[in-house]
């Protein structure tokens, strides 16, 4: 899927600034191509772009509403409705990373190829994958994996593609949720993928490129993480990755949502993944730790860097505080 920007962001009656992490997480990393936001009557989120509305938002070039909340109960209220029914009556493409598709919207599908208009469900692929190959590909490729989810691994993909690009690198980021979906403007979120494909898909995210390219491929889950290790072995096994980054939150004392699993050392956590990892590039490496200390004093987050470098043998750094060029670095060298 191709989503076109510039891009509107809707907000909906968000019931507070988490819910709308998403939209968040675009204006932060792609502020060129988000021109506005659209709140209904309620909303408690603000990402700091200008309130537009839609009939103003398609005179400055708005190509596509991005629906960047999650609501409570994951449904698309009546409320809801009216704006996106509006928006592809105005000519816009609807991009969604709910759940629930945009399809159950009564009449939005009809509509929407009435007007020539697009309809993007980013937790829905309408591509059909193969089983993954293992077959050597050209070009190079690093995939973040983490000691749990949500531990920073789409943030530090980011900032080394940032980092990379600076210095002229040719580089890709390649998305596997709808977050960075909605940064790159296209990817597959593989963790609606049948499990039997996910390995392929992430091999026709990242096919054959130039020996000089690098893929920068975003993690997803945990390979100890009881509900996710299927997903993010499925991600090794396609990435064919030659470099790994470890991210890691030091605040954590089990994994998410599963009280009874300790959190695993950064040195078990790169061995398991490297094991895996070797089964389709027998010469991956991982070359570096991120942290997120954003909790942390600085003497405690010098103190927990340096503790993650004494274990692990390897760079460590916070990627918003220290920035990645120390792992570039040891990217290029």
């Amino acid at each position: 899927m191709k989503i076109k920007p510039p891009y509107l962001m809707f907000l909906g009656d968000a019931r507070d600034q988490l819910a709308a992490k998403t939209a968040n997480g675009v204006a932060f990393w792609r502020p060129d191509w988000c021109l506005g936001q659209v709140r209904l009557k309620g909303c408690k989120a603000d990402i700091g772009l200008p309130d537009i509305g839609l009939e103003d938002a398609v005179q400055n070039g708005v190509k596509t509403l991005v629906i960047g909340v999650a609501n409570q109960g994951g449904y698309i209220s009546d409320e809801w409705s009216q704006t996106l029914h509006k928006a592809v009556d105005l000519g816009l493409d609807i991009a969604s990373g709910l759940h629930v598709s945009l399809r159950t919207v009564p009449g939005l599908e009809e509509a929407a190829g009435a007007k020539g208009c697009q309809l993007f469900d980013v937790r829905h692929p309408v591509e059909t994958f193969d089983v993954g190959r293992g077959h050597k590909r050209s070009g190079k490729r690093l995939l973040t994996v983490g000691t749990d989810t949500s531990v920073g691994k789409m943030f530090t993909t980011l900032a080394i593609e940032k980092e990379m690009s600076a210095r002229g690198v040719d580089c890709s980021f390649r998305a596997t949720g709808q977050t960075g979906i909605f940064i790159a403007g296209d990817g597959v979120s593989v963790d609606a993928v049948v499990a039997d494909f996910i390995s392929g898909a992430t091999e026709s995210l990242s096919p054959a490129n130039d020996p000089r390219h690098w893929d920068l491929i975003e993690g997803q889950g945990s390979i100890h993480h009881a509900a996710y290790a299927g997903v993010t072995l499925g991600l090794i096994h396609g990435a064919q990755p030659d470099v790994l980054v470890l991210c890691h939150d030091p605040g954590r004392p089990h994994m998410r949502g599963t009280p009874n699993i300790l959190i695993h050392s950064l040195n078990e956590t790169i061995e398991a993944c490297e094991k895996a990892a070797r089964l389709t590039n027998k010469n991956v490496k991982t070359i570096g730790v991120a942290i997120n200390t954003s909790r942390m004093s600085d003497t405690e987050r010098l103190r927990e860097l340096e503790a993650a470098t004494a274990e692990t043998g390897l760079l460590a750094v916070d990627p918003l505080r220290e920035g990645v060029a120390s792992i570039v670095d040891q990217i290029i060298s």
